[in-house]
């Protein structure tokens, strides 16, 4: 691969729409892109992501809204501070990613062609239309390839290719699972490259044989006893803090180190205290129905599935915004311990590592992870598109990015909203639930689970 930049220059632009906490972001980090903007219209995401990448400008607004100027002066203050150095951004953007909304699509509710959703996809078009970046990249649900789609995704790819792009291969879903993610999880992904002699070509897969659960979990202590009002913060003893640093494998390296393939900023790491550690209280019923049930099956009044530790997880959901009801997704059972999984060990089966933080709530937490791209799948396609740009990917010239404000973290939507100075028109509002006379469950009990 030809290199396009000296040891010293910046690295490649990415501007990432719908970014969720940043799975992607992440990943194309690790490839050897710096995120200099990113768009999110939920404001508590919209926290979580200036977290964990405090050199991205962050535009907490509805996409529908937005236009080329907008990303152009968001991207040059986040460019600015990923290159305080380098003099003035020449506005070249090398890729805009993004993954539009998959709930109108998606298989696990109800397919709909005429959700309002559908249309973010026309927004990621437009977006790409007037910024003209040299790549795009657009996730989704394999349902969009379903044939009720084929005339919105038609008007979507012919409209890219009438702004001179030459799209990979999209008819073959990727499965995380086969790029080193310990999940299985199968999205669609569209890449273009500008004006390409030859088409880009998908990122082949990295691994023969999946990760594991117990590959995933290596290394975290057990969390029998500790309850949920303890906190999302869990300080390791001695012991714990042994286990915790001497367990290793393949997996784990490819998240901790900074190596030829992992090109990300290094962020400061406390090996003493665990995030994402609060446990979900369940009822004594509850704990014994759990406590009987074998691996990689399911729980018959919870429906809860408790998971393998010799295979890979199932597909982590995310439930639904509060726009849409605040409905929790189901959350497997931990494969020995009687307990749904916490907010870190989805983290690990979704390949984030563990320096990156998520929202304190367990709800907010998890609804992160599983609406977000698995950093390693992102990775192989971010560096499916520097091979197609004929870049090489380097490390940073920044020697550490510490962590944003952690008060980011505990934000109510209401107050990220005003931490972010977004217009109260724009984000998402909560939707009031119909009352049907059923009580509902509680979200801190078998709800979540099951």
């Amino acid at each position: 691969m030809a290199s396009t930049s000296g040891l010293n220059a910046p690295r490649p632009v990415a501007i990432d729409l719908f970014s969720g906490a940043g799975g992607l972001s992440l990943g194309f980090e690790m490839a050897g892109f710096d995120v200099v903007s990113a768009v999110e219209y939920d404001p508590v995401h919209a926290a979580t992501h200036l977290y964990n990448f405090p050199l991205t400008d962050i535009l907490c607004r509805d996409v529908a809204r937005i236009d080329r100027s907008d990303l152009l002066k968001s991207a040059a203050k986040g460019w600015a501070k990923h290159n305080p150095d380098a003099g003035k951004w020449d506005g070249t953007v090398d890729v805009i990613i993004g993954g539009p909304s998959c709930q109108g699509f998606s298989a696990m509710g109800k397919r709909d062609v005429d959700d309002e959703r559908n249309k973010l996809i026309g927004e990621f078009v437009r977006l790409v239309e007037q910024v003209k970046p040299k790549a795009f990249v657009m996730e989704n649900v394999p349902g969009i390839l379903s044939a009720q789609y084929e005339a919105l995704l038609g008007d979507a790819l012919a409209r890219f290719r009438a702004a001179g792009y030459v799209l990979a291969d999209h008819s073959r879903p990727l499965d995380a699972a086969d790029y080193g993610v310990p999940q299985r999880r199968k999205r669609v992904v569209f890449i273009g490259v500008l004006g390409a002699i030859d088409a880009p070509v998908p990122p082949a897969p990295t691994h023969d044989e999946p990760v594991t659960v117990a590959d995933a979990f290596a290394g975290l202590p057990s969390l029998v006893g500790r309850e949920g009002y303890e906190g999302d913060l869990f300080e390791l003893n001695d012991e714990q803090l042994r286990i915790y640093t001497e367990t290793t494998n393949a997996y784990l390296c490819s998240l901790r180190e900074y190596d030829r393939k992992n090109f990300a900023h290094p962020r400061p790491v406390n090996p003493r205290v665990l995030t994402g550690s609060r446990v979900t209280e369940h009822k004594a019923a509850s704990i014994a129905r759990f406590a009987g049930v074998e691996e990689g099956r399911v729980e018959p009044i919870s429906r809860a599935w408790r998971l393998s530790t010799g295979a890979p997880s199932r597909t982590l959901r995310a439930g639904t915004g509060r726009e849409r009801g605040a409905f929790s997704a189901s959350r497997p059972l931990h494969p020995k311990e009687p307990r749904v999984i916490t907010v870190r060990e989805a983290a690990r089966l979704h390949s984030f590592p563990d320096w990156f933080r998520f929202h304190t709530t367990n709800w907010h937490g998890h609804r992160q992870i599983g609406n977000a791209v698995p950093p390693l799948l992102a990775r192989a396609v971010g560096e499916a598109v520097l091979s197609a740009l004929g870049i090489d990917p380097r490390h940073s010239n920044q020697k550490r990015i510490d962590g944003g404000d952690a008060k980011l973290l505990e934000l109510t939507p209401t107050s990220a909203a005003e931490r972010l100075s977004a217009s109260t028109d724009e984000v998402p509002r909560a939707r009031r639930r119909v009352s049907t006379g059923v009580v509902p469950r509680s979200r801190t009990e078998d709800s979540l689970a099951g």
